[in-house]
């Protein structure tokens, strides 16, 4: 069975939920799952080289806005998973589309889920900015991806159509935030459940899935 996730690396919720999948998977229901990330962007309109996240957060928050503070609920979450978020290291709101791409290209050499657990580590804990492409070759040279070979591939269109219409169809499908999980290409599961929430909803996909497959045909 496919899941298909629906994130974008500069989501806090989409790293949490990250973590929470992955512990649900280490047991015996995730067997004969495979993943796909599908990309989603929080902020389109982000120019390339990316905005100063000190002007970004006081502009949407207001001039009082800690732009260093870790939101309480984000925090209390992350730290349950393992996650300690550094939001003083992070110095840009970068554009997405670039990581987007990268995860893309990793899709087939089947590194795409660690790539995006490197991806959300280099914001989140260390301050990396994953718009800029030698952050993310060096990225892709730590999961084991050919560091010239990236480069060659961020720097040419390849791509880049392809990863737009998959944006477009998550909208299309009624993917409206992030993280959003499509379970066994019907069942959607929006935000970052708990733990026994995703349990619910792959073992009902899996029980409804199988029933199609034993239904006589007509």
């Amino acid at each position: 069975m496919l899941i298909e996730i629906y994130s974008d690396v500069i989501c806090p919720w989409c790293f949490i939920g990250k973590q929470r999948l992955d512990r649900v998977l280490a047991s015996d229901l995730g067997n004969d799952i495979d993943l796909i990330w599908r990309p989603h962007q929080l902020y389109p309109y982000v120019p390339t080289e990316g905005l100063d996240r000190l002007e970004f957060i006081r502009a949407q928050y207001g001039e009082k806005a800690d732009p260093k503070k870790v939101p309480s609920a984000i925090q209390k979450d992350g730290e349950l998973v393992g996650i300690e978020f550094n939001y003083d290291a992070i110095e840009k709101i970068p554009n997405t589309l670039l990581a987007h791409r990268l995860l893309l290209y990793a899709e087939e050499p089947q590194v795409q889920h660690k790539l995006a657990e490197r991806l959300f580590r280099m914001y989140f804990c260390e301050g990396g900015d994953v718009g800029d492409e030698d952050q993310l070759v060096n990225a892709s040279i730590q999961v084991g991806l050919d560091g010239e070979l990236v480069r060659q591939y961020l720097r040419s269109e390849m791509g880049y159509e392809q990863t737009l219409q998959d944006v477009e169809h998550g909208s299309s499908i009624g993917v409206a935030g992030v993280p959003c999980y499509r379970i066994g290409g019907t069942f959607l599961l929006a935000g970052a459940q708990p733990t026994d929430t995703i349990v619910q909803y792959i073992e009902r996909a899996k029980r409804r899935l199988d029933q199609k497959k034993i239904q006589p045909s007509v």
